[in-house]
């Protein structure tokens, strides 16, 4: 999927974090979620204005950060 058009960057909007479509809520948040066992539909629930598009962008921002991570000893 590509996320760069649902995973937006805004200045001055929480404070410069990623966040899905221009809203208040980050990548972040969602995955935060997902990690504490909360379904998809779960999440769809509490935050109506979400798509199932918005959590699988969230993934794939989360991946496309893990892979762009490097550790140097």
């Amino acid at each position: 999927m590509d996320y760069h058009d649902i995973i937006t960057v805004m200045p001055g909007m929480r404070a410069g974090k990623p966040c899905i479509r221009g809203m208040r809520i980050t990548p972040a948040d969602v995955l935060s979620y997902l990690a504490a066992g909360m379904t998809h539909q779960e999440i769809l629930d509490d935050f109506p204005y979400l798509t199932e598009d918005d959590i699988r962008a969230s993934l794939s921002y989360a991946a496309d950060r893990a892979r762009q991570t490097l550790v140097t000893a």
